[in-house]
């Protein structure tokens, strides 16, 4: 088992990560066959791993039904070319079931979300996140984030208790605390970057010690996403600077103008490249045309950029 956990965290720990939104047919149900066409194109674009029904995958929209179809559509899809993780959470008994779905899929690691909605005090959260981590045989990457955050100290505690327990993924952008939590426990875990557009906090996030994250807009641009992956881990600043100025803050600017933003404007991005995923599912809405055109010129824009770079 040791040496399937190493395989896992050395692909986390190196090269460009992503989450391929979650196709819905124009009924809003889920369509395996654009699905798997998705995951195909995912693999041919130079990706590490490849995270399914993660939140950019509207993981807190699927039905049970529907996330073991896309677990066992994934792994028979991949065939074990990169990595797969899938994400589990809600209640500890759906968290417990999704993961025991994902280990009959072939599934390769879990990613651990907050818990749905309730407000909880830290100590509830590391109980919540202990008893799943310990009710599954998988590697396990705890998601740092929203109402699911938790101390260096609580991390530590869960890395202790949970020896499946491999990574930890940074929701919170708070560098002053990853990087307590970074020195603290060290290469115990593999460490991700995943706020919302990493991209525009990578700089920063590659001086503590975390050198990659998971990128969203690989879903509609992808050579962007991995030039601009490649240019920061060579220390290229000019480029880094000019693909964060030209695309990525005015893209980050644009997602800010509404919630749910982040995976909606993937959705749209998606559509606009030829790839459509169809549409969010309430309670996320898809950009208005305004902003979609908006969205357009900044991936025409950012192309033409990488095509100069």
């Amino acid at each position: 088992m040791k040496s399937n956990f190493e395989s896992i965290e050395n692909a986390l720990r190196d090269g460009l990560l992503s989450f391929p939104v979650t196709d819905m047919d124009e009924k809003g149900q889920f369509n395996p066959a654009t699905f798997a066409d998705r995951l195909e194109w995912f693999v041919g674009h130079e990706v590490s791993a490849v995270f399914v029904a993660g939140g950019t995958g509207e993981f807190f929209s699927l039905s049970r039904d529907e996330y073991r179809h896309i677990v066992n559509l994934t792994t028979a899809t991949i065939k074990g070319r990169v990595p797969v993780i899938s994400s589990i959470g809600r209640s500890i008994p759906e968290a417990v079931d999704f993961a025991h779905m994902a280990e009959e899929a072939g599934i390769d690691a879990l990613l651990l979300m907050p818990p749905y909605l309730t407000e909880s005090p830290k100590e509830g959260i590391y109980e919540y996140a202990k008893s799943i981590i310990q009710q599954t045989k998988l590697p396990v990457i705890y998601y740092n984030r929203a109402n699911g955050t938790l101390s260096c100290e609580q991390i530590k505690k869960l890395a202790k208790a949970c020896p499946n327990l491999i990574g930890l993924k940074d929701g919170t952008g708070n560098m002053q605390e990853l990087n307590d939590t970074i020195k603290t426990i060290g290469d115990r875990l593999v460490y991700i970057g995943g706020v919302p557009t990493a991209e525009i906090i990578s700089e920063a996030y590659l001086s503590i010690g975390v050198n990659t994250y998971s990128s969203a807009v690989f879903n509609f641009v992808p050579e962007l996403a991995n030039q601009f992956y490649r240019s920061l881990r060579a220390g290229d600043t000019e480029k880094v600077n000019v693909l964060i100025k030209e695309f990525f803050i005015p893209f980050v600017r644009l997602r800010s103008k509404k919630k749910g933003y982040a995976v909606s404007l993937i959705k749209a991005g998606a559509r606009l490249i030829g790839k459509s995923a169809g549409d969010v599912r309430a309670p996320l809405v898809m950009p208005d045309p305004e902003e979609i055109k908006e969205l357009e010129q900044i991936i025409n824009n950012g192309l033409t950029k990488i095509g100069n770079l």
